[in-house]
């Protein structure tokens, strides 16, 4: 039998390791699933015949070669930051692999002799990056292929929760890794590019120039910028584009709260706090605001950041409980980031009977001879339940498509990638489909720009 070792049973592993167990008989496959925990490993196969369960400590350098050198090819669902010593591992015993994650300098370091060697290294082959590139890709390569020249290009991604599931003020529950939801913006100013006009957002600023958008019937949104978006010009062949942008969706509402956390310094994660693990909720939130013997913390709170007491945001903050005087942090050494997501989990996290939602939007201007056009794509995914999330449906089974093209042959070019090919995106689009993963695509009249937006 052919092994596929899967290192990592995290909360998107499960649709992942599903699909490869349905198709184990038929594919002569066996699935190995290798985690710090092995009653998790245990718990994602659940007895299946053509699967086992491994403790597997990636920091155990001989555990971690052991369990490469067995397999035909190595997925790694670990955090972003610990796939480098897997992917030298699968380097050294001649292993493809693929991964969901953002392709890092340390990984792109080894194309050369992953190209040498032949083999496949394929990443950011989730959701967002993966779904977002797959069908951008696919819609643009149709433009440039009528004589088209493209304008713009704006993408959207969010993890949110499903309206029947959002039973909260802030619209949101955690979806995927709270930690990356805290810390979302920072290191940097967001760039894009907007009709041919560079632009920069601080972090200071993020979460009040957002864009809003109306997606496929599903309601209105907000989106904040990510990061880097002038990266992907020269990735989607559009290095001449005069507007590109990328943003995460949320529910409208959300930003302008969630901006309150970052002038206050709640979610910077650069230093600790003292006593830490024996702190309130409420000692907390007053840590930030100024010494007034006389003044309630609620009082300095809406007094500092201007929030009347009818405003449906004070309302969100007093859901979460931040003034409780009861509630310990109990962390020890904590920095304001991993307190304020401890509390944040208390009200954000997925309930056994909650769905979560996945929502992509993407918007393509183009011109032709004639004229100019506007394309929109839409995506929106729901999860059947606390396990088998849309986030896990719309990561984890790109991932297990693309692995089981790579052991079949059918996808051979070699290298560190990412999935912008025709001949991956192609096929893997088209089998999404079967799962219910697929897009609307609608023509619009040209707008240039969103004229909602205040991002500009």
């Amino acid at each position: 039998m052919r092994n596929i070792l899967i290192i990592g049973a995290g909360r998107s592993s499960s649709s992942l390791i599903k699909y490869l167990l349905d198709k184990s008989s038929e594919e002569n496959l066996h699935i190995t699933i290798g985690d710090l925990s092995l009653e998790n490993a245990e718990e994602k196969i659940n007895n299946h015949s053509n699967a086992s369960a491994i403790a597997l400590n990636v920091f155990d350098e001989d555990q971690r070669r052991e369990a490469i050198k067995n397999a035909d090819i190595v997925i790694s669902m670990l955090p972003a930051h610990l796939h480098i010593e897997v992917a030298r591992n699968c380097v050294e015993f001649n292993k493809h692999m693929v991964t969901a994650s953002y392709i890092s300098k340390e990984m792109q370091a080894l194309d050369d002799e992953v190209k040498k060697k032949g083999l496949v290294f394929m990443n950011e082959i989730g959701l967002d990056p993966g779904i977002d590139h797959m069908s951008a890709m696919q819609v643009i390569d149709k433009i440039n292929e009528s004589g088209a020249k493209m304008l713009l290009f704006e993408s959207f991604c969010g993890g949110l929760v499903a309206p029947e599931s959002d039973d909260n003020l802030w619209n949101y529950k955690f979806t995927w890794n709270p930690r990356n939801v805290v810390l979302a913006g920072q290191g940097g100013a967001s760039m894009f590019i907007q009709e041919g006009t560079y632009k920069y957002i601080p972090y200071h600023k993020l979460f009040r120039r957002t864009e809003f958008l109306t997606i496929n019937g599903s309601g209105k949104f907000e989106a904040y910028a990510n990061r880097d978006s002038l990266k992907y010009r020269s990735i989607y062949g559009l290095d001449n584009i005069p507007t590109m942008y990328r943003g995460t969706i949320r529910k409208v509402g959300f930003s302008r709260a969630w901006n309150v956390f970052v002038q206050l310094g709640m979610t910077d994660d650069s230093y600790t706090i003292e006593d830490s693990e024996n702190m309130s909720y409420r000692d907390f939130t007053n840590l930030f605001l100024a010494y007034s013997p006389s003044d309630s913390v609620e009082l300095k709170f809406r007094s500092y950041l201007k929030i009347d007491q009818d405003d449906v945001m004070w309302d969100k903050f007093l859901e979460l409980d931040i003034f409780n005087p009861k509630k310990k942090v109990g962390l020890k050494n904590a920095t304001p980031a991993q307190i304020l997501q401890k509390i944040l989990m208390d009200s954000w996290t997925l309930q056994p009977h909650d769905k979560d939602m996945i929502v992509m939007h993407h918007i393509f201007g183009y011109q032709n001879e004639s004229s100019k056009h506007q394309i929109e794509s839409s995506m929106v995914i729901k999860g059947d339940d606390q396990i088998y999330t849309a986030m896990a449906k719309t990561v984890g089974l790109p991932v297990a498509i693309a692995t089981l093209r790579i052991l079949n042959g059918d996808i051979t070019t070699p290298g560190v990638q990412l999935p912008i090919k025709k001949e991956v995106y192609g096929p893997i689009l088209k089998e999404l489909e079967e799962y219910g993963i697929n897009f609307v695509e609608k023509e619009v009249p040209y707008l240039g720009y969103n004229p909602e937006s205040v991002k500009g």
